[in-house]
This record gives structure tokens, C-alpha cells and sequence, in this order.
């Protein structure tokens, strides 16, 4: 049937992710739709999710993954009721929030590569992410109060240098020659990020008595061959078939870390009323769509004046 929205009609689709106006000349993955084995998924239908969440506020956080999954959320839902921002702030818009007045429903998002405190490397500043693994980032965290469901999306910021404090002092560090720091890698760091986020939503809603729908969104693998930015970084156009493509290596680590950190929240829950915990697991249907990412298609006409 065709997208509900395209990028002319939604004004959320940022400039750098608008593959239609920078040229890419194929539009057939604007018909594809995902299938799942188990069940019929219907067609999204925003009034339907409106009913659904009517006096409600819904809060993505997390990484870019988390901005893609609020951005593509928000053009669906303005085909049937056109949102009010009614909130932003930081570099690049990183926390913003919109209200549907006509069901009185919040949809925020809030920037949080990691979920737990910490300060990103910058040009100012250190040339490494250093990460708190112990203490929520409360700049989503204080706000859970207001918050009926959430769904967290992180990965990618793992992988990146990193220096880690736990208690107060150094635990290790990931990829840091010259700091003196014990290498331990980043799928603990990772594992402790996600128990230090689910336990803190778990403590502060069993106490205001409201209740929260927590979604974990699983890793979501890369789909660059060569460099994300660069000609022939995503050049694939059709979906791989079953069993073309696995989801091993790193990809299935980091998927597992996830889901099993959300089956231990869960049973942590358990004892208290309306706390609803998911994994919502996306890794191999993600591996599935090799031109998930917009490539060189970021900027505009990458292929023009002779570039092959």
C-alpha cells in the first residue's frame, strides 16, 4: 500500500536522513513491510494508537536509534493529528516533547547514548566518553514520575573509547593507550548501564504507585561495508533472504546482554503492580534491511559531477 508518510509531508525527518530529497533513486523499500512469522501485523493505524494511549506520556531514550524510532513514531501520528512541540533543548534538539491535544497524549524524547550518567568526549573537553555505570542519567531519570511508558535504545556509544567509574573511582577503561587504565572492554560496562537504568525505573515507579510499560530495545547492527558516511557505504537495496544473513559475532552478543538483563528486571518486578517489562528485539530484523542507514545519501546528490 505505501508509506503513510513521505518526506516532504513529515516535518521531523531530519535533514541528514532524507534519502528521497538527496537523490536515492530507488523507492522500493518504501512498499516493503515487516511479516512477523508468528502472528498478522496489521497496518499502523495512528487513531488506534491514540485510543490507546490517551492521557499518556510516552518517552524514548536513549541513542539515535531512540531519536529514529520517536521521529518515524511522530510522522505516522501526523497523518491523523498534528503535534504541538511544546519543549526542546541542547545541541541538535536532543530533548524534545510534543503534546497531541486532541487525546491530551506526551511524546518526548531524551538524549542518553548510555542511560547512565555521563559526560561525552568533545573538542573542549576529553577525547573520551567517561561513564558513571552505577548512577542513572537523571536527566530522563527525574522526570519518571511523569513518564507511563518508556522505551530505551542504546548499543552503538558502547563501542567507543571510554574510561568507566563505579563507586566513585576508576573500574577500566575501554580503548584509552596512554591513561594507565585496565582495558576491560565494553560488554559489562554495557550489561551494568542497562541493570543500573531498569533497576532505578523499577524503584521510583513501584513507589509512586502510577505503574510504567518499560520497552528494551535490542541492538540494532550497523550496515555499513566500508565507512558510514562514504560512497558505497549502504549500496544494497533489497532485504537479505532468510538465512543469507546471521546475526553472530558482536551483533549476538550484545542482542543477548540485553534480553537477559531484561528477563532478570523482570522477575525483579514481579512483586510490584503495573510494572510492565519487554524486550522489544530487533537485531536480526534490522540485519535484514542492509540499507537501513542513509549512507551517502546524508548529503545531497552524492553521486553527482562524475562520482561513481
Amino acid at each position: 500500500m505505501g508509506p503513510l508518510y513521505n518526506g516532504t509531508t513529515c516535518g521531523t525527518i531530519k535533514e541528514g536522513q532524507n534519502c528521497i530529497t538527496h537523490g536515492r533513486p530507488d523507492l522500493g523499500y518504501l512498499y516493503w513491510r515487516w511479516q512477523p512469522s508468528q502472528c498478522n501485523l496489521p497496518r499502523f493505524d495512528p487513531n488506534t494508537f491514540f485510543n490507546l494511549l490517551s492521557n499518556k506520556h510516552i518517552a524514548f531514550v536513549g541513542d539515535s536509534m531512540a531519536r529514529n524510532q520517536l521521529e518515524s513514531l511522530l510522522c505516522m501520528l501526523a497523518t491523523a493529528s498534528y503535534p504541538n512541540l511544546v519543549y526542546k533543548n541542547g545541541e541538535d534538539n536532543k530533548f524534545r516533547r510534543w503534546h497531541f491535544a486532541s487525546h491530551n497524549i506526551t511524546v518526548s524524547v531524551y538524549w542518553s547514548p548510555f542511560l547512565v550518567k555521563g559526560v561525552e568526549k568533545s573538542k573542549t573537553g576529553p577525547d573520551h566518553n567517561e561513564l558513571y555505570v552505577d548512577v542513572v542519567d537523571e536527566r530522563w531519570g527525574s522526570d519518571l514520575e511523569h513518564i507511563d511508558m518508556v522505551v530505551l535504545s542504546i548499543g552503538h556509544w558502547f563501542l567507543h573509547p571510554a574510561v568507566y567509574y563505579e563507586g566513585g573511582s576508576v573500574l577500566g577503561c575501554h580503548y584509552c593507550p596512554g591513561l594507565n587504565h585496565t582495558e576491560i572492554g565494553f560488554y559489562d560496562v554495557m550489561r551494568k548501564a542497562i541493570k543500573t537504568a531498569l533497576k532505578a525505573i523499577i524503584e521510583r515507579k513501584s513507589t509512586d504507585g502510577n505503574g510504567i510499560d518499560v520497552f528494551l530495545t535490542s541492538f540494532s547492527p550497523s550496515h555499513f561495508e566500508g565507512e558510514w558516511d562514504k560512497a558505497g557505504a549502504c549500496p544494497k537495496t533489497k532485504p537479505y533472504e532468510e538465512g543469507e544473513k546471521m546475526v553472530e559475532g558482536m551483533d549476538a552478543d550484545m542482542r543477548s546482554i540485553a534480553i537477559e538483563e531484561m528477563e532478570a528486571a523482570k522477575v525483579n518486578a514481579k512483586q510490584f503492580k503495573g510494572l510492565r517489562l519487554e524486550t522489544l528485539d530487533v537485531t536480526k530484523l534490522s540485519l535484514m534491511r542492509p540499507d537501513g542507514h542513509p549512507g551517502p545519501y546524508m548529503y545531497p546528490f552524492p553521486f553527482a559531477n562524475g562520482v561513481q
